[in-house]
C-alpha cells in the first residue's frame, strides 16, 4: 500500500486538468477507433491498429494519474509554517565544501517539476532537510558522495 503524500495545489490542480484532457481525448479516440472498425478488414487496418495504440496509451496515463491523485493530499503551499523545513518550502542552504549558496523547494514527488528548484521531499536530499531549522547542519550521502550543508533560511513557496 502507498502512503499518502503531500502535493501542492497547483500540482494537484494540474493533474486534474490532465486527467480532464485525457478522457476527452479518449472518448474521441474510442469514435476514432470504431468508426476504424467499421471499415472492415482489422488486420490491414492502420487508422484501427494506431487509434488502439493510442487509445491505450490515454487509458494508461489515464490510470497512473488517477492513481497520484488518489494517493495525495493538496496543501496550500503559501500557508505552510516555516520554523522548519517541509514540505511547501523554500530551504537556503550552504554547501559546507563549496562555500556556495544553494536554494531548493521542497515539494512533493509528483510536482518537484513545478519550479526550477523543486526536488522532492522523497529524495535523498530532500529527506534530509525535513525538520531542520534555520542554523542546523547536516550531511547527506548523494549518488556522487558526501554533501555537507548548512541551512540559513527557510521561507514559504510562491506557489499554492
Amino acid at each position: 500500500m502507498q502512503d499518502i503524500v503531500p502535493i501542492s495545489q497547483t500540482g494537484y490542480e494540474r493533474l486534474r486538468e490532465e486527467v480532464t484532457r485525457l478522457e476527452k481525448e479518449a472518448v474521441e479516440l474510442g469514435h476514432r477507433v470504431a468508426e476504424a472498425r467499421a471499415m472492415g478488414d482489422l488486420r490491414e487496418n492502420g487508422e484501427y491498429i494506431y487509434g488502439r495504440q493510442n487509445l491505450g496509451f490515454v487509458e494508461g496515463r489515464l490510470g497512473e494519474i488517477k492513481g497520484k491523485l488518489n494517493h495525495s493530499r493538496a496543501v496550500d503551499c503559501t500557508q505552510v509554517p516555516c520554523d522548519r523545513a517541509g514540505f511547501g518550502t523554500a530551504v537556503t542552504l550552504l554547501d559546507l565544501q563549496s562555500g556556495q549558496k544553494v536554494v531548493y523547494h521542497l515539494l512533493g514527488p509528483y510536482d518537484s517539476e513545478l519550479t526550477k528548484e523543486g526536488i522532492s521531499i522523497l529524495s535523498p536530499v530532500g529527506k534530509a532537510l525535513l525538520g531542520m531549522a534555520v542554523g542546523d547542519k547536516v550531511s547527506v550521502t548523494v549518488p556522487r558522495g558526501q554533501r555537507h550543508l548548512e541551512l540559513l533560511e527557510i521561507s514559504r513557496l510562491p506557489i499554492k
